[in-house]
């Protein structure tokens, strides 16, 4: 996991204090050395999901038959304010040892459940609580963005809560941009940059966010490379472009894109304008909080969208474009590109050691371990993760955590689910989690801090999956 893609059998992978001290055959090492038996597996660098909404991970499943519109109504309009700090405070808890366990490192805890300073307080303390390497991402869709930046006790957090908080916990600003003509989002991106923050933003999201977006932002000299752009999923080239030529990165979510309908995972689109990829699992309300999830519907994704464009045409794809190594790289460097954080997502000495061995000899899924890249790909799982090293700590050992009060945890998210069950009430709890029959009714905006509506975010695109390269790729 070197810029030259090498792989290295029958070697060895020394750490020392919170480095990558030396990767190599036959190493030697200090004496003491506690040693790790990795013959048979896979050693990787920790992966990195560069969007979660973690705070919502105590209602795990229960929007598994959600469209985005759903989503939006569940927790935009009418239940997600019902969140008190305790309960941010225990979807962050186990979101957290959720991302470790899988072998996911570092987390960017997209947390636009922040109503209060106290919830995001809660937010952070969760995340402090659990040795992994974590992102707040600093949100409120219960407020407008100009707003919520605005208010002297959300600075005063994010300055206290960054100082001595090292390289194990930062920070970002989280909002979305309408495409309101009058860019009322100025003062959040003005903001942003007064506190030295990125931006990451939901962006080309369909029924919510688009190209106007992109543009105001662009116009007005905010798309920086530190900017991290999700889903972009129903863009136009000129907003791909934008981004390529600002330096940012985008964020695919893709089994959500696949399911909830921001827009079918650009990443073809991506590829043809060279923007740098980062892989996310959104949220666990839905989907799976793992990125070897992330990294097999990615490569589905995009091959079944080569191969029916193909078919359209009356031609056959004969190789793929998409491959196994791209999307391992994106679980990994993507992530540290995205994050500015080129000490994370390789094995190569000087690194921080953030480590994942994938062993399981008790499964037959194990054996034979021909194609490393393919076997993390479409065969690895969670539970195939046998230790994980964060910052050079063992966090997961032997297919365990280490250290995880897993009773306590579960204890804290159980009067969390007891609480909001009681104050929706037995109707709406049931009817939530079983969503009706499709209506005609489509969310034209869900953001109600604002009256901004436009047609845009509905518009049919170019093809079957929106504009395509000539050569199909």
């Amino acid at each position: 996991m070197d810029d030259a893609g090498t792989v290295l059998e029958n070697a060895d992978v020394l750490v020392v204090d919170d480095r990558v001290a030396a990767v190599g055959a036959a190493l030697d090492v200090p004496e003491g050395t506690f040693e790790i038996d990795a013959s048979g597996g896979i050693v990787m660098p920790g992966m990195i999901d560069t969007h979660r909404h973690m705070w919502q991970t105590a209602m795990r499943g229960y929007g598994a038959d959600w469209t985005l519109t759903q989503y939006f109504v569940w927790y935009y309009l009418e239940h997600g304010k019902s969140f008190r700090p305790q309960d941010v405070h225990a979807g962050n808890l186990v979101s957290a040892w959720d991302a470790l366990e899988a072998g996911v490192t570092t987390t960017v805890d997209w947390s636009h459940g922040l109503q209060s300073v106290d919830h995001a307080e809660a937010a952070v303390d969760a995340l402090q609580a659990v040795p992994g390497r974590f992102v707040l991402a600093y949100g409120n869709i219960q407020a407008a963005p100009w707003e919520w930046t605005a208010d002297p006790a959300v600075r005063a957090f994010l300055e206290r809560r960054r100082t001595g908080a090292g390289d194990m916990l930062g920070f970002q600003l989280a909002f979305d941009v309408t495409g309101d003509p009058e860019f009322p989002e100025r003062a959040a991106f003005e903001v942003a940059r007064e506190l030295g923050l990125p931006v990451t933003t939901h962006a080309g999201v369909w029924g919510a966010t688009n190209d106007a977006g992109i543009k105001l932002m662009h116009e007005n000299g905010f798309m920086t490379p530190e900017s991290v752009y999700v889903h972009a999923a129903t863009l136009e080239p000129d907003s791909y472009h934008r981004i390529a030529a600002t330096g940012g990165s985008i964020s695919v979510s893709t089994e959500s894109e696949q399911s909830a309908g921001q827009g079918y995972p650009p990443t073809w689109q991506v590829r043809r304008h060279d923007i740098p990829v980062s892989l996310s699992m959104d949220t666990s309300v839905w989907w799976s909080g793992d990125l070897f999830s992330a990294m097999r519907t990615t490569l589905g994704a995009d091959r079944s969208r080569e191969h029916l464009e193909a078919h359209i045409k009356g031609d056959t794809v004969t190789n793929v474009h998409l491959r196994a190594e791209h999307v391992v790289q994106w679980a990994t460097r993507g992530g540290a590109q995205a994050l500015g954080r080129d000490d994370l997502g390789s094995l190569e000495p000087g690194k921080k050691a953030d480590v994942v061995l994938i062993k399981n000899d008790g499964s037959p899924v194990s054996f034979p371990l021909l194609n490393p890249y393919g076997h993390v790909a479409f065969q690895a799982q969670r539970g195939d993760v046998h230790t994980v090293l964060v910052d050079g700590r063992v966090v997961k050992y032997q297919h365990r955590l280490v250290g995880a009060d897993l009773a306590a945890v579960r204890s804290e998210v159980e009067q969390t689910v007891e609480y909001l069950r009681s104050t929706l009430g037995e109707d709406d709890w049931t009817g939530g989690m079983n969503p009706d029959r499709p209506r005609d009714e489509v969310l034209d905006n869900p953001y109600q801090y604002t009256a901004y509506k436009s047609d845009s975010t509905h518009q049919a695109r170019g093809s079957v999956f929106g504009l395509t390269a000539d050569d199909g790729s």
